[in-house]
């Protein structure tokens, strides 16, 4: 009998396990009350562990799971276990096993601390620096308990401890991100983006962590005077990729390519002396572009505006969002120009001018501006013509046409020549009276001496007035250095002719008496 309780006891010491005090042993959940949880882990007596230390996932009976051998007897004689410490002392040999120092490992924060956070990562508690949280202007709620990313900054084996840096992991990620990027980028491919600068020269997008240039000239096919007329700060758009360098860091967008190049077919769309309508988008001062559709722009040159009228400034007949018609003269794909004209719409009036204004004729016009040379006149809607300084008076001396005449006034004037092939028409005023000069010639013989006034002093000479439309030059030798220094215009001076050209109508004089 003694035999038979010997062998029992025996076979009932080997059922039992050798466990030792901080061992990490499997255990078997046999029943779970309010707040303890009965576990089998194979030793003479069971155990007990917090139901705190369970998570819901895990509170199932039967179920196995590891705990930590805090003490094979307490007081009561149970067995004292622990399910955090174990996942602890597991967490910290996996981290010690498959991270080092500089690794990426998830975590979530789970309580706010004196300079920091504590972080939960595979059961251990990492510290998290203020400094290095990245967490600034973030409200607590959206960061205690939700998963991060933390780059290991450093590992304490001794005190089972790590220090957390979500800030390098952050700029890890984006690198991360940043080479992926990189490698999946093909010229010609399509990328979504957002508009993160505009400048005058472009727009910067971000790719997702690389930034691509699209400059002005690739926004449109049409013209644009600057970015903000396509994109705006902060738009989603989608791009092309037109090229790359990775080692610079430049990437080269496009949008208008993703469109078809309206010039491709240009010839066939638009022929040369065709009629088209179009708007002016840009005036310049050597003309105006007008847009015959979106991307396609043709160019009014200055000399193309009119047969007869002087066009100083464009924008004196234009102005932009103008809707005109024009003849095409020209296109040039390649170089993307098309030459438009408007006169050609119209007839050329100078080839009827000279049968319309021969020469010698007398016609009436408007004076329609000023020049230092001469004055211009509008003779009718269409044709100008000119009266040069020389050609206003016999006898006067005339420094600025508007001595002579007003703008906007009615005159009679000469037809003296015209030049339809250089599209010029020259008038003359005085032609209007006889010439004087062969009469100025018996009037005033040479060595008459003359009461003058002095009109103007120059370095050649001075001019002086002989009568209300007479003048005469004193020849700079023939009046003395000091003399013309004490002279002022309006001084009276007494003169003797030299001279009388009937052909230059001029009168030379002497103030040698």
């Amino acid at each position: 009998m003694s035999e038979d309780r010997s062998i029992l006891e025996e076979l009932y010491k080997q059922s039992i396990k050798i466990v030792k005090e901080g061992e990490v042993v499997k255990g078997k959940i046999v029943s779970i009350k309010s707040k303890e949880v009965i576990v089998d882990v194979g030793f003479k007596s069971e155990g007990i562990v917090p139901v705190a230390e369970f998570g819901r996932e895990d509170l199932e009976v039967d179920k196995e799971l590891d705990f930590l051998v805090e003490s094979i007897e307490n007081d009561a004689g149970i067995i004292t276990l622990s399910r955090e410490k174990a996942q602890r002392i597991k967490g910290w040999y996996k981290i010690v096993k498959n991270q080092t120092e500089g690794d990426l490992v998830e975590g979530r924060p789970v309580k706010k601390v004196k300079g920091g956070f504590i972080v939960d990562v595979m059961g251990i508690e990492g510290f998290l620096p203020a400094s290095l949280s990245a967490f600034k202007g973030v409200l607590d709620k959206d960061i205690l308990g939700k998963p991060f990313k933390f780059k290991i900054v450093k590992i304490n084996n001794m005190r089972h401890s790590i220090i957390l840096s979500r800030r390098e992991a952050l700029h890890k990620e984006k690198e991360a991100v940043k080479e992926k990027i990189w490698q999946d980028l093909k010229i010609g491919n399509i990328y979504s983006g957002m508009i993160k600068a505009i400048t005058d020269f472009g727009a910067f997008i971000d790719l997702g962590g690389v930034d691509g240039l699209l400059h002005i000239t690739d926004m449109s096919w049409s013209k644009i005077s600057h970015p903000s007329e396509v994109v705006a700060l902060g738009d989603k758009i989608e791009v092309m990729v037109l090229n790359f360098d990775k080692e610079s860091g430049k990437v080269s967008l496009g949008l208008k390519q993703r469109l078809p190049d309206p010039w491709q077919d240009v010839e066939t769309k638009y022929s040369v002396a065709a009629k088209v309508k179009g708007k002016v988008v840009n005036i310049l001062p050597y003309g105006v572009f007008v847009e015959l559709e979106k991307g396609i722009e043709g160019l009014i040159h200055i000399s193309e505006m009119s047969w007869t009228k002087r066009v100083n400034n464009p924008s004196e007949m234009f102005a932009v969002g103008d809707m005109v018609e024009a003849q095409i003269l020209s296109i040039e794909k390649d170089s993307r120009r098309i030459s438009l004209s408007l006169k050609q719409l119209e007839q050329n009036p100078w080839l009827e001018a000279e049968a319309k204004y021969p020469a010698g004729s007398t016609v009436q016009g408007k004076v329609r501006g000023f020049t230092d040379y001469g004055a211009f006149v509008e003779l009718d809607g269409n044709l100008e013509g000119m009266i040069h300084v020389s050609d206003m008076s016999w006898t006067k001396r005339v420094a600025h046409p508007q001595d002579v005449l007003k703008k906007g006034q009615k005159v009679d004037v000469i037809v003296i020549s015209v030049d339809a092939q250089n599209r010029r028409i020259s008038l003359g005023l005085k032609q209007l009276q006889p010439n004087p000069w062969a009469e100025i010639a018996v009037k005033y013989p040479l060595d008459t001496v003359l009461e003058t006034e002095v009109v103007n002093i120059t370095d050649f000479g001075v001019f002086v007035k002989i009568s209300e439309d007479l003048e005469g030059l004193i020849y700079a030798s023939e009046i003395d250095k000091e003399k013309v220094s004490q002279l002022k215009p309006g001084d009276k001076l007494q003169a003797k002719v030299m001279k009388v050209d009937v052909e230059q109508a001029k009168i030379g004089l002497s103030a040698r008496l």
